[in-house]
């Protein structure tokens, strides 16, 4: 079809606004995933198996930290490509997905934006290598939306801080080697250090029976006085902007994955269309189809133009918090909606791993809900509108 792109719906011509290398990562990634994830992730998905062997591969692609300078191993590449990047892989799988983009948003980018020198040459290289996996520990079993009460905690013990406290539903737990994590000094401020697999006391216990994400590994971080090095300390970073500078990061690469997966559900929903015959011809060639599909692609592009534009303010630093807030809640909802659409046309067979459909859907549920929550997101814009927070 004529608004197809390398792929992919592309019904306003936004590829005249890539640049060549734009489509060169994207091609790039998109062969990537079609040899070492699609092939095999609905049986990963069906088994609740994380391939380990797939962080290696992803650091050989260059899918961690794509922004990072590469003198520490990254990229160097801006944030479209970063964008680009997560739209190929969330196609695959949100689970996917997640695994890059905490390594690079969440884990890479404070390192690289927060920490001291020697922080950058120790820890980057192996976290681009994919030698490394790192997480990302601010959410607390009793502290989600509002991470500012938190109560996991250090204290300056002379040599080295000890840390104590408890971090839930943290993405790459079980597997990591590094965990970035904030917690509370005795002034109450928070701080961001780097805690390091073997540390003793520091343990990564796994969260199981997940219905979402399940390719995807999660767990806690349980830290019962942890010795932590003072040089593991984030020297440059003070308060509750630490983490939520990394959020702005993470959201918006979610902003763009979301659109992978929607993608996916809309062009697995067209084709059915095409291939399933009732009462004498193809179901894309009923009205309601037609409605549900043209919606479908009418919400991909705006999505598409939302994502783009906010690449370029971000490629210029002009993006703000409520800017990439406002991205993530509407294209994490739009690509929900279309995978309950896709399913519709699917029939039956939209609920069986004959299809990724319901894949999707179940992973989308919690992308919806991490890194901000579909209701925090809209009250962010609400509060930008009106200046009036209605958090309390």
């Amino acid at each position: 079809m004529a608004y197809e792109s390398a792929g992919a719906p592309d019904y306003f011509n936004i590829d005249d606004l890539l640049t060549e290398e734009h489509k060169l990562i994207r091609q790039t990634m998109r062969d990537f995933v079609k040899r070492e994830i699609s092939p095999n992730i609905e049986q990963w998905a069906q088994d609740s198996h994380f391939p380990s062997e797939i962080v290696k591969k992803f650091g050989d692609v260059g899918a961690f930290g794509p922004t990072i300078p590469t003198e520490y191993g990254g990229g160097g590449l801006d944030y479209i490509s970063y964008g680009i990047i997560m739209q190929e892989i969330e196609r695959g799988d949100s689970g996917m997905r997640s695994t890059a983009s905490v390594q690079g948003s969440l884990v890479m980018y404070p390192i690289y934006k927060y920490g001291s020198e020697e922080q950058r040459k120790k820890f980057l290289p192996k976290l681009a290598s994919g030698e490394w996996l790192g997480c990302f520990g601010l959410t607390e079993p009793d502290f989600g939306s509002n991470p500012s009460g938190m109560v996991t905690n250090i204290k300056d013990m002379g040599d080295h801080y000890l840390l104590n406290g408890a971090k839930m539903w943290i993405s790459n737990s079980p597997e990591c080697q590094v965990a970035v994590v904030w917690a509370k000094n005795e002034e109450g401020r928070i701080k961001g250090l780097i805690v390091e697999r073997g540390m003793e006391g520091f343990s990564t216990p796994e969260i199981h029976n997940k219905w979402s994400l399940r390719a995807s590994t999660t767990g806690e971080l349980v830290f019962d006085n942890v010795k932590v090095p003072k040089e593991n300390l984030f020297p440059n970073v003070d308060g509750l902007k630490g983490p939520l500078g990394c959020l702005d990061s993470a959201r918006y690469g979610i902003s763009w994955g979301a659109i992978g997966a929607a993608i996916d559900c809309y062009e697995s929903a067209r084709k059915y269309s095409m291939e399933r015959v009732q009462f004498d011809k193809p179901i894309g060639g009923f009205q309601l189809t037609q409605k549900k599909l043209a919606e479908m692609l009418t919400e991909i592009t705006k999505a598409q133009l939302l994502a783009w534009r906010l690449g370029t303010l971000m490629n210029e630093g002009k993006a703000s918090t409520q800017q990439i807030s406002m991205a993530k809640r509407n294209n994490v909802d739009m690509a929900l909606r279309i995978t309950r659409e896709a399913r519709q046309i699917h029939g039956g067979m939209g609920i069986t791993g004959e299809y990724p459909i319901m894949r999707h859907m179940m992973n989308l549920e919690s992308v919806i809900t991490y890194e901000g929550t579909h209701d925090i997101h809209l009250l962010i814009t609400g509060a930008d509108i009106t200046g009036i927070q209605a958090f309390k």
